[in-house]
């Protein structure tokens, strides 16, 4: 029996970290430009101020490209750290996947720094492509975390039998292999996309004042009268995160079913 208290401290725990969410839509539809209680009538004009800015606009889509480029090459990459790690046995395999896995304990900030100074000293320009370049370094831990248990649950003498039936290497991986870990792939590319949508230290140390969404919202929160339609875009934002984990941590279930595993429990 569970005791008392922990089941409270769960309680309010869960309230504290999710009351300042349930706050964004309650302010992004009230028809005040103070955020602040009581509410003084219901309106969607901070929608429509949001979705009219024409800046936000450009951030977002700079935004959407950076995400999927993110996600394409951090999945890409997970697949290949991944089927290496549980498929193959070879020297420094253990010290090659733990830097791999690095960057999940490195505070962000000095991997920002870091990757600052690295790509000022080679010469390269701060751009939307330093920004990709950064966030898939962030990102691709968590790829290989879902790739690996993907392939993890997948049972080795499915492969053994289509190899024994004259399929090679390749064409097993492609026609057996790659089918059953297909719902893994697509939750570790949604993962990512989620990550690299809504990551801001990268994105500021390494856009060079490009329109990028996180920080477009960071400055916009320097003037008052903004806060209210950046709160509305803040609920937009909550919406598709919670769809796109949601659907993800789906697709990882199904998966781990599919192959025949057991879950030992996902990020949601």
């Amino acid at each position: 029996m569970k005791a008392p208290w922990l089941r409270s401290f769960t309680l309010l725990y869960l309230v504290f970290l999710y009351s300042p969410i349930i706050l964004l839509p309650i302010f992004a539809f009230n028809d005040s430009k103070v955020v602040a209680f009581p509410l003084t009538g219901f309106t969607l004009g901070w929608f429509r101020e949001m979705f009219s800015d024409v800046n936000l606009r450009i951030a977002a889509k700079n935004s959407l490209i950076i995400a999927l480029s993110v996600a394409t090459l951090s999945t890409i990459l997970g697949i290949f750290a991944a089927r290496a790690s549980v498929r193959y046995r070879f020297p420094g395999k253990a010290a090659i996947m733990g830097l791999i896995m690095l960057p999940l304990v490195l505070p962000e900030m000095i991997v920002a720094m870091a990757l600052l100074v690295v790509l000022l000293s080679m010469g390269v320009p701060l751009s939307l492509f330093t920004v990709i370049i950064g966030q898939v370094l962030i990102c691709t831990p968590f790829a290989v975390a879902i790739l690996t248990s993907a392939f993890q649950s997948l049972d080795r003498s499915l492969e053994e039998a289509a190899m024994d039936l004259g399929e090679t290497q390749w064409s097993t991986f492609r026609l057996i292999v790659l089918p059953l870990v297909m719902p893994g792939i697509l939750s570790s590319f949604l993962i990512c996309f989620t990550i690299a949508f809504d990551e801001f230290i990268v994105a500021n140390f390494l856009g060079s004042g490009q329109p990028i969404l996180s920080v477009y919202i960071f400055g916009q929160f320097r003037f008052p009268a903004k806060v209210p339609s950046m709160l509305a875009l803040g609920t937009v934002l909550v919406c598709m995160s919670i769809i796109l984990l949601g659907f993800a941590e789906y697709m990882r279930r199904r998966g781990i079913a599919k192959a025949g595993g057991k879950d030992t429990g996902g990020f949601l």
